[in-house]
């Protein structure tokens, strides 16, 4: 998992105006629709957690190669592929063959984070793209809603992560969206869920049918990266039953509390989780490619 070919000034001399690119970009995408920042930060999560950031998630199915995107986890939810392509394009006119999707992804997801809200880190560089991907990892190994806490904790330590890590990771959640499918179950089985939040979901996701009708993961700022997901969590208005989970009586509970009454010290772990997610396993040197179209091997 070493990050040691990754700088902070990997293009400065190559490519001076790639941060500039993708963060006018990202704007543009987000003033466009707000969703569209959960939707970026959530595919650099989902490129990570399969094999490392090196963009596997972006690769799309041909005759003879089976990408990530009918996944468990990525079917009928991930998006932001076209706002991705967009950044491509024009970094690719500003310097050719230079610039990997992977890097793209990780830049992305801190100036998505960044627009709503919330905190900025510094993004290390120099990743570059995967010939590869895997259906099966992604099945494997990306944390599925339906994890109670001792799955959450396992699915993130076998990816480096401890459980204060986890818990601020999972704060990703203050935006976006969620598909009735997922949350289903929780809204009508489970008992340890606020009433009148229940109440309001259900009208968004009868008991059968609206399947991909969706939710705010944070109900009352959803479009805002804040602490408030974890005040939801101490009041039992967590939408999935993996973020419920974080309070629920068992060994995290500390840290959403924690959280909860302290922005900052959320924004700074947050941070630093971030910046050790788009570490895990990249492609360095001469390993992997720099794609010149990111859904595609060249």
């Amino acid at each position: 998992m070493s990050s040691a070919q990754l700088t902070s000034n990997f293009y400065n001399s190559s490519c001076p105006n790639i941060l500039s690119i993708i963060k006018t970009a990202v704007n543009s995408a987000i003033a466009k629709e707000s969703r569209m920042g959960a939707s970026l930060l959530r595919l650099h999560f989902h490129d990570c957690f399969v094999n490392g950031c090196d963009a596997s998630v972006l690769l799309d199915d041909t005759s003879s190669f089976t990408g990530e995107k009918t996944a468990n986890p990525n079917s009928g939810s991930i998006r932001g592929f076209d706002v991705i392509d967009t950044i491509k394009t024009q970094v690719e006119s500003s310097c050719a063959d230079v610039v990997s999707c992977a890097d793209i992804l990780a830049v992305a997801a801190r100036d998505s984070v960044v627009k709503l809200g919330g905190p900025s880190w510094t993004v290390l560089l120099g990743r570059r793209d995967s010939t590869t991907a895997s259906l099966s990892t992604a099945n494997s190994d990306i944390p599925a809603p339906t994890l109670n806490l001792s799955g959450l904790i396992s699915s993130f330590s076998n990816k480096g992560f401890n459980s204060r890590e986890m818990v601020a990771l999972s704060g990703s959640h203050t935006i976006g969206q969620a598909r009735c499918t997922t949350f289903r179950d929780r809204l009508y089985n489970e008992t340890d869920i606020n009433a009148s939040f229940a109440t309001s979901v259900k009208s968004n996701c009868p008991q059968s049918g609206s399947d991909n009708d969706i939710s705010p993961l944070d109900t009352t700022s959803p479009t805002t990266f804040d602490n408030i997901y974890y005040k939801n969590l101490r009041i039992q208005k967590g939408l999935l039953h993996s973020d419920q989970q974080l309070s629920s009586g068992g060994s995290t509970d500390s840290i959403v509390n924690t959280y909860s009454s302290n922005s900052a010290t959320f924004f700074t772990d947050f941070a630093n989780a971030m910046v050790k997610m788009g570490n895990l396993s990249p492609l360095t040197g001469t390993n992997g490619q720099i794609r010149k179209n990111c859904r595609k091997t060249n």
